[in-house]
């Protein structure tokens, strides 16, 4: 033991002079030193009942009151329920505890996804900012460019392995139509691939001073154009000048004024046409917005901000949406800046609710930005949507007040009805953005865009739970509701005037986009021709062109892996592109559309023409053909003719037919009221040369001799001057007509005299769909399902067919026979809901499919049918 003496001692001594350490390392303590009370559980009713009504606790009484309302609520949804299933209570409960166990465990399963991918992101942007990755950018960059040359490369060279066939094609044409023919053909082929030229940029100005105004006033309108304002009297007049002179169609002009310090009645008091209505308060933008709708007369609700202009054809375009799209329940314009910048091409909202304006401050002309397609919402400076549709919703939502989000909040809900949310590239606005309620975030109304977007962000949680992180991949978002991604390669712009198989295509690419595939076009030659460009934007479909696509090869390398589907058209296009496609896009389906077998038409023409060259020439096109077939995943042709020459030739090959799509019109003019015969055809295509020559040269002296005064009508694109020498005053070679309409309905039989070819004509399923009977050879009809007699008239020899086409003509019995005939044809085999159904199959979107893998698409286990019928 220690002496006490001793340990006083020490006890006693001074401590040492060193200087004390001003802090101190405390010991670490085990975590149960740290352990705090358990929360205490939550009290039961019948506790609350005795804490509150037996010793008068107010807080349990209130506790008491929210938990019986909230448990009556339970029992009356509870008892909802039971009503609808007709269920037992007992089971009910079950399932219930089932489903939210189940939530539960999703909900697990987000939270961890979402904490791998902020991980991941976290480990991208360390990389990223990295010094090795910094300095190995250049190499990185090279690499991608030498990938893009070296498929440019083998793409040139494929290219100069066709020229035997430009050849054959350049040496046919000088033959028939001379040198100077030859020439123009070489300079449109070489024009087309850089001729798109940029509109100029436009500015947009105010009015300068407020003066009288006529804006158009309908009695009975369809569209009310609800303005809401406050003040700057300026900014709304420009508005409605810019609507009096850019609008047409019967609409109203509803301006609310928001109690401005100075009436805008008074303020545009030489306005008229124009209802002003003002509110006795400020009540702010959404209470103002509905307040309008409430006003409105018209079955459809346009909100048009006051710091906007309109342009040419705006309302037109959100009408025609409705018009086209059943399923549209609300649909938004394109908005610029004053300066011609692109302000917004619809909307992306992001998973933690924050929103984007796509293609902000971009050129506006781009091809991402102008074809109408689904958005996540659209701003309310320019939003379209049924009255009854909007009320039925209750309008904008009070709780985003005064304004920002109620736009984005709306376009959910109208998805959550049932309706999609439409970008109509073609409604363009102009956009004064701030004029209004300015642009800073941290004060006046500008402060509750951010306060509004944590209120929508918690409203619709399990939704946004489904979109991406903020900033992540946003040339996929912006298409986020698209099923399928289809790329489709043809050799020039598709022109549904001029040729049957720009028609076939076109129908495609429509029923594709009616499918929610998100469909991009390109042509090979990069073109850009207008009205043909606006035509597919219109329907849905992203059309790509030069300069804003430098390379067939460079597109494939750069997007190739967003695609499900890859469809490239004509063999000649396949055989430059089949490798890279390959090699940029490993995922998707490759899909080789003939459009008709090639080789098919050249071993005819060699057997028609004799010749051992030709039928050379033949064979080494056929090992072509069948080598492309052999590559893809799979082949589509048009007839089962040809469906069954390559299940001879290719048996390994996933085959599948697709025709000519086309609609029977409603109303068929009758026999009496028709005469002539009509030829219709691309003459850039050598049967149709070929058939006008046969039939001028043979067939048309025996029909003058039994048809005297009866004229033939030749009409089509690329008119050759050898078939412009045929002409005569009953053979009228009329070229390109924009409109051939009026000739189906007033010719009496349309004629078909081929002597060689491939595929089907689309020539001949026209005319059947305006109720026209065709005369037609025997090449003309292979694959078509027609009947001699029942559906058609068909002969080869020259008397024969003039018999055919006299007979026909003056024979109503027999003309109305055939019509039916035709017609029913068509609905059996080349309806456009014989070709949806095809077309589903090719995209796999058939409920229950999974996704397209390998070239498959399954269904319990089944590859795809070869043939839909």
């Amino acid at each position: 033991m220690t002496d006490p003496a001793r340990y006083a001692e020490r006890y006693l001594a001074p401590l040492p002079a060193a200087k004390r350490a001003r802090h101190v390392a405390l010991p670490e303590l085990d975590a149960r030193h740290f352990a705090t009370e358990p929360a205490a559980p939550p009290m039961s009713l019948a506790q609350l009942a005795v804490a509150g009504i037996d010793c008068g606790n107010g807080e349990a009484r209130a506790e008491l009151r929210r938990r019986s309302a909230a448990a009556d609520a339970d029992l009356a949804e509870l008892r909802a329920m039971q009503a609808r299933t007709g269920k037992p209570a007992d089971v009910l409960v079950r399932d219930l505890l089932a489903a939210t166990r189940e939530l539960g465990l999703l909900r697990d399963n987000v939270r961890d996804v979402q904490a791998n991918e902020a991980a991941l992101r976290a480990r991208v942007r360390e990389l990223e900012t990295s010094t090795i990755w910094r300095v190995t950018r250049p190499i990185r960059v090279a690499g991608g460019r030498a990938k893009i040359v070296v498929a440019t490369v083998r793409t040139q060279w494929r290219t100069l392995l066709q020229l035997p066939r430009y050849a054959g094609i350049a040496t046919t044409i000088m033959r028939e139509d001379g040198a100077a023919a030859l020439a123009r053909r070489v300079v449109r082929k070489l024009r087309t691939r850089k001729n798109y030229r940029a509109p100029p940029q436009e500015t947009w100005r105010l009015a300068s001073a407020i003066a009288a105004l006529d804006v158009p006033a309908a009695e009975t309108p369809a569209v009310s154009i609800v303005i809401p304002a406050f003040g700057n009297a300026l900014l709304t007049y420009s508005c409605l000048a810019s609507i009096a002179r850019h609008t047409s169609g019967e609409f109203e002009v509803i301006v609310v004024d928001d109690a401005s310090p100075e009436p805008l009645a008074a303020a545009l008091a030489d306005v008229r046409g124009v209802r002003f209505e003002r509110n006795d308060r400020n009540v702010g933008f959404i209470a103002t917005c509905n307040r309008g709708a409430g006003l409105a007369r018209g079955e459809l609700l346009v909100f048009l901000n006051n710091d906007t202009l309109v342009t040419e054809g705006w309302l037109d375009a959100l009408l025609a949406t409705f018009r086209e799209r059943a399923d549209a329940g609300l649909v938004g314009a394109k908005l610029v800046y004053p300066d011609g910048r692109l302000q917004e091409a619809g909307g992306i909202v992001w998973r933690d609710g924050s929103a984007w304006n796509d293609g902000r401050d971009d050129d506006d002309a781009r091809p991402e930005f102008n074809y109408l397609r689904e958005v996540d919402y659209c701003s309310g400076a320019c939003l379209a949507i049924p009255r009854e549709l909007f009320h039925s919703l209750g309008g904008f939502d009070p709780r985003y007040a005064p304004a920002y989000y109620e736009d984005a909040d709306l376009a959910f809900r109208v998805r959550e009805a049932g309706r999609r949310v439409y970008y109509q590239p073609a409604a363009k606005i102009v956009h004064f953005e701030g004029q209004t309620s300015g642009t800073d975030v941290t004060q006046g109304v500008k402060r509750h865009q951010a306060v509004n977007r944590g209120v929508f962000a918690a409203r619709w949680s399990a939704t946004l739970a489904k979109h991406a992180a903020n900033g992540l991949r946003p040339e996929i978002e912006r298409d986020r509701y698209a099923a399928r991604r289809m790329l489709v390669i043809d050799a020039c712009m598709l022109t549904p005037d001029q040729d049957a198989g720009s028609v076939r295509m076109q129908a495609l690419l429509e029923i594709a986009t009616e499918l929610r595939c998100k469909v991009t076009f390109v042509a090979d030659n990069l073109e850009h021709r207008e009205p043909y460009v606006s035509q597919l934007a219109r329907h849905g479909v992203e059309v790509l062109f030069h300069p804003y696509v430098r390379s067939i090869p460079e597109l494939l390398l750069t997007r190739g892996r967003e695609f499900d589907v890859i469809v490239v058209s004509r063999h000649y296009v396949a055989a430059r592109h089949l490798d890279t496609i390959r090699q940029a896009a490993p995922q998707a389906r490759v899909v080789f559309d003939t459009v008709d077998l090639h080789f098919l038409r050249e071993e005819r023409l060699a057997a028609l023409n004799g010749g051992y060259a030709a039928q050379v020439a033949a064979r080494a096109k056929r090992n072509e053909e069948l080598a492309l077939i052999a590559k893809a995943d799979v082949t589509l042709v048009v007839s089962d003719a040809e469906q069954d020459v390559l299940r001879e030739l290719a048996p390994a090959a996933r085959v599948m037919r697709l025709s000519t799509i086309h609609e029977p019109v409603a109303d068929i003019a009758p026999w009496e009221g028709r005469r002539g015969l009509l030829f219709v055809g691309g003459f850039q295509h050598p049967p149709n040369v070929d058939a006008m020559r046969w039939y001028a040269q043979d067939v048309l002296p025996h029909v003058r001799r039994l048809l005297p005064g009866v004229k033939t009508y030749v009409i089509g694109s690329r008119m050759t001057a050898s078939v412009e020498a045929l002409a005569s005053d009953d053979l009228v070679v009329l070229g390109y007509v924009p409109d051939i309409e009026p000739y189906l309905a007033s010719c009496r039989i349309s004629i078909s005299p081929l002597r060689y070819g491939a595929g089907v004509k689309g020539k001949i399923n026209t005319a059947m769909s305006y109720g026209m009977p065709v005369v037609a050879t025997t090449p003309s009809i292979e694959g078509m399902h027609l009947r001699d007699g029942e559906d058609v008239l068909v002969a080869d020899e020259p008397q024969a067919f003039a018999a055919a086409v006299a007979r026909l003509h003056e024979d109503r019995t027999l003309w109305e026979k055939l019509s039916r005939g035709g017609l029913a044809n068509i609905e059996r085999h080349f309806s456009r809901a014989v070709a949806r159904s095809a077309i589903a199959d090719l995209l796999c979107v058939h409920e229950g499919r999974t996704p397209i893998s390998s070239g498959r698409c399954e269904a319990a286990g089944t590859k795809l049918e070869s043939d839909p019928d």
